[in-house]
């Protein structure tokens, strides 16, 4: 028996509430079969809490949640509350507090699995997105001038530290160096944005010729890239961006690998000082919420990175081999506890 693991729980709002409640089964029993011993505390945070309380995150919790290894995430979020409290004031806190520069984003379109990409299988996609988590736009830095007249002035920059962006490659290079193709994209405008991406492509070049020669290096302006993801998805082992364009084509991918149901990721602290979130990448979805219906697959995967990332390879591989003998069913006619009832019958 090894060390003893301290996750974290954030339920949260709507959906989240019930596929979190799958991964947990999957979780307490791929922890039995392979002797892992564990503790969790499920922590209230949410559109829910929010409502009752006023509370968001307080820096007394910040602090508690430091102590535990992994944080998992469901859903947050409900249309009660204006956009932007929950995002900035946990989400985007957690990621900021915990220093989770990596976000880690696998679009992979498992055997079974409807793409809308015609002619297109599971052969073709799969390929991993490392998006640089804490700079650029969503940094905050920036802010209005006139508000509210006709002369108002709204700015909002993209930063990149050279720290940041060296880090965020290095991540990326060993991901890429890991996988059989050895292939890392960097995807930027760098004929636009000469500045920001300027430092990116630059960075990355440097960094792979020195250190990573055994990684092929590849360049895409953001725009070719959604192009190519359509059109040519197999093009891709390993991509690497910034913070917006990692958002906004994480997103595509994950309508190219089956939707938001089937799309898990990962905020990461590499240096392992403070606790990685590990999330389904689908919104609480309060218009389906207690009625059976929610996909678990993506919270399901997100627990299998999860393992990957404690370093349980042999219960990441049980989960694994659980989410590939459900994925060839017709999930569209699946109910939660249906799709949570195969999963489990297939770790033996």
């Amino acid at each position: 028996m090894g060390r003893e693991y301290k996750i974290a729980v954030l339920p949260g709002d709507g959906i989240g509430l019930e596929v979190i409640d799958v991964g947990m089964k999957v979780l307490q029993k791929v922890t039995e079969k392979n002797n892992i011993p564990y503790t969790h505390k499920v922590f209230p945070f949410g559109a829910n809490h929010y409502r009752a309380t006023g509370e968001i995150l307080s820096d007394e919790s910040i602090n508690e949640l430091r102590n535990y290894d992994v944080i998992y995430l469901g859903a947050i979020g409900h249309p009660d509350v204006k956009p932007g409290i929950l995002e900035k004031g946990i989400l985007l806190k957690l990621r900021f507090e915990f220093d989770q520069y990596i976000n880690l984003r696998p679009v992979k379109l498992y055997p079974g699995v409807e793409t809308p990409i015609k002619d297109k299988t599971a052969e073709d996609i799969d390929y991993i997105v490392v998006r640089e988590n804490t700079g650029g736009l969503y940094a905050g830095v920036g802010g209005y001038t006139m508000k509210n007249t006709a002369d108002e002035v709204a700015v909002q920059s993209m930063i990149y530290s050279y720290k940041q962006v060296s880090r965020c490659l290095r991540y990326a290079f060993e991901v890429a160096k890991a996988r059989p193709r050895k292939t890392l994209a960097l995807v930027g405008k760098t004929n636009v944005l000469t500045y920001t991406y300027g430092l990116w492509e630059r960075t990355f070049h440097a960094i792979g010729e020195k250190e990573y020669p055994e990684v092929k290096r590849e360049y895409y302006h953001v725009d070719a890239t959604c192009m190519h993801m359509v059109n040519e998805p197999e093009r891709f082992d390993v991509i690497v961006t910034g913070n917006m364009f990692g958002d906004i084509i994480t997103d595509l991918g994950a309508i190219t690998q089956g939707g938001m149901g089937m799309a898990a990721s990962a905020n990461i602290n590499p240096t392992c000082k403070a606790p990685s979130m590990f999330e389904p990448v689908h919104g609480s979805a309060p218009d389906i919420a207690g009625q059976n219906k929610a996909n678990p697959l993506a919270s399901v995967m997100s627990l299998k990175m999860m393992l990957d990332f404690m370093k349980l390879p042999e219960a990441a591989t049980d989960v694994e081999k659980a989410i590939c003998a459900v994925t060839p069913l017709d999930l569209n006619n699946m109910s939660t506890d249906a799709v949570e009832k195969t999963i489990l019958s297939n770790i033996k």
